[in-house]
C-alpha cells in the first residue's frame, strides 16, 4: 500500500499530478487547490491513498492527513466513488464539510457539483458522530454569510473561496448583503 509520496512534478492536469519518483512518474489524482499551488520541477508530498478495483489502479495525493481521512470517510457513503470524493474536498473542502455536518446544512454540499440534495443529505448522515471534537469552534454561519456565499459562487467562485473570503470580511462592514458582498469582492480581487 502506498500511504505517502515525494517527488518532482513534472506535469500537470486539471485535477492530477505526475510525480517523479525514482525515475518512474506516477499520477497522482488530488484536489484542485493542491494542483494550482504545485510547480512543475519542484517537490511535492502527498499523503496517498490507492485505489484498486477490477478495472482501475488510481492513486490519490492529499497534502495533509485530514483531506486523506475525509476523503476516505467520503468514499464510505453509499454512491460516492472516489472521483465524486475528491471533487467534493476540491469544491467544498475540508473546512466545509465539516461546518455543513456539524451545522446540518446540506445546502453547502449540494452547491458541488455531482451532488445533488439526496448525496448532501447522505453525506451528512453518514458523518455524523464520526467528526467527534470538532463541534466546538464554530460560529454559526449567519444568513447573511450563507447568501454572500451563494452570490460568490453563483459569480463563478469556488465554495472554498466564497467562504474564505467571508471570513477575511471585517467586522465593522455592516451587516446587510450588499456591503459584504463589495466587501468579499475586494478581498477576491
Amino acid at each position: 500500500m502506498i500511504t505517502y509520496l515525494e517527488g518532482v512534478v513534472i506535469e500537470k492536469g486539471t485535477d492530477f499530478l505526475v510525480v517523479l519518483i525514482g525515475g518512474i512518474g506516477l499520477k497522482v489524482y488530488a484536489p484542485i487547490i493542491s494542483v494550482e499551488k504545485a510547480e512543475p520541477g519542484k517537490k511535492f508530498q502527498f499523503h496517498t491513498q490507492l485505489i484498486v478495483r477490477e478495472d482501475l489502479l488510481a492513486l490519490y495525493g492529499f497534502e495533509t492527513a485530514q483531506e486523506l481521512e475525509y476523503f476516505n470517510l467520503l468514499l464510505g457513503v453509499t454512491g460516492i466513488g472516489p472521483r465524486l470524493a475528491l471533487a467534493i474536498l476540491s469544491h467544498a473542502g475540508v473546512e466545509t464539510i465539516r461546518r455543513s455536518v456539524v451545522q446540518e446544512q446540506p445546502d453547502f454540499l449540494s452547491r458541488v457539483p455531482g451532488v445533488g440534495k439526496k448525496t448532501a443529505q447522505k453525506i451528512l448522515l453518514h458523518l455524523q458522530g464520526k467528526l467527534t471534537g470538532f463541534e466546538e469552534g464554530f460560529a454559526e454561519i449567519r444568513t447573511t454569510d450563507y447568501e454572500v456565499i451563494e452570490a460568490l459562487t453563483a459569480l463563478g467562485y469556488s465554495l472554498v473561496q466564497a467562504q474564505a473570503a467571508v471570513q477575511t470580511i471585517s467586522k465593522d462592514v455592516p451587516d446587510t448583503v450588499e456591503e459584504k458582498i463589495r466587501a468579499a469582492l475586494q478581498s477576491l480581487a
